[in-house]
């Protein structure tokens, strides 16, 4: 949809919602538990879990304390209500998208990273992480039903992009564990770093622009990920010949061993145009994910 067509859109829906056809309190109520959430999510990020009581969250958010019990029963229901809304419907859309991607793996894993810093990691919604490491080992349940809500599904949906590429043959089959939470280091840290060091002025703590942190973490899990291509297989290692042939085709100083970093055909060699190829696709992989939230 054009830009134009979208704010057009916007416009009109909000025109329908302001209509006088719906009264003030209906709207009002309607809006209720969006406005309880969204009171909730910053005072949980600003005080943390234990520290946030019932009446603050219905004082932000300009009920009664009443009001807030008949939505949501109990602190507990409304940190887990704060989650789903916040967390767990975002990445079953990954999910999705993951099943109906149609280009390059390193396309699609650049495509979660980006909508993940432009829909969470930008967003007061990181902070929840910071709250769940913090206050884990106090709150048992709520860990066991963070880790359902999100930890689990999150790497479901890293091992299934990551799985998608070495069936399709774009990366090696390294260890699926592994490489999943490589990949998710920089998210939890940026969340992390944003709540806590980020959020007030500490000289020496500062970090990269996150985006910018993103795209090259993505090239360098790339270069280890994908597959080299068939011309740079060290073949000559195993191929026939006299004895004295192939110790030399083996040995790492020999110029025609694949291995060797001199070698034109080593995908490493900066002078292979196979590695210039390959960051340059994880950059515009990146920047196409960003630009398309």
């Amino acid at each position: 949809m054009p830009p134009l067509a979208a704010t057009a859109a916007a416009t009109s829906n909000f025109a329908r919602t302001a209509s006088p056809e719906t009264p003030v309190r209906r709207r009002r109520k309607e809006a209720r538990p969006q406005e309880l959430l969204d009171a909730a999510l910053a005072l949980f990020v600003e005080k943390g879990f234990a520290a946030t009581r019932a009446e603050e969250v219905a004082r932000r958010a300009g009920v009664s304390k009443g009001t807030l019990y008949l939505y949501y029963p109990s602190k507990s229901d409304l940190f887990k209500a704060v989650v789903r809304q916040t967390l767990s419907h975002l990445i079953a859309e990954g999910q999705q998208k993951v099943e109906q991607f149609q280009g390059p793996s390193s396309e699609l894993i650049a495509t979660l990273l980006a909508g993940w810093w432009e829909r969470v990691g930008c967003t007061p919604a990181a902070g929840i992480h910071k709250v769940m490491l913090a206050e884990a080992r106090n709150f048992p349940d709520l860990a066991q039903f963070y880790a359902d809500e999100v930890f689990v599904p999150a790497e479901r949906l890293f091992h299934s992009a990551v799985r998608r590429g070495i069936e399709r043959g774009e990366f090696r089959a390294l260890p699926l564990d592994a490489t999943t939470h490589a990949l998710m280091a920089p998210m939890i840290f940026l969340a992390l770093q944003q709540h806590s060091f980020g959020a007030c002025s500490v000289r020496g703590t500062e970090t990269p622009e996150p985006l910018a942190l993103l795209q090259t973490h993505l090239e360098i899990m790339l270069h280890g990920l994908e597959a080299p291509p068939r011309s740079a297989q060290p073949a000559a290692a195993i191929s026939a010949g006299p004895p004295g042939s192939r110790r030399a085709a083996t040995n790492p100083t020999n110029p025609t061993n694949p291995t060797n970093p001199t070698n034109p055909t080593n995908p490493t060699n900066p002078t292979n145009p196979t590695s210039a190829t390959r960051a340059e696709r994880a950059k515009s992989a990146v920047r196409a994910a960003s630009s398309h939230g």
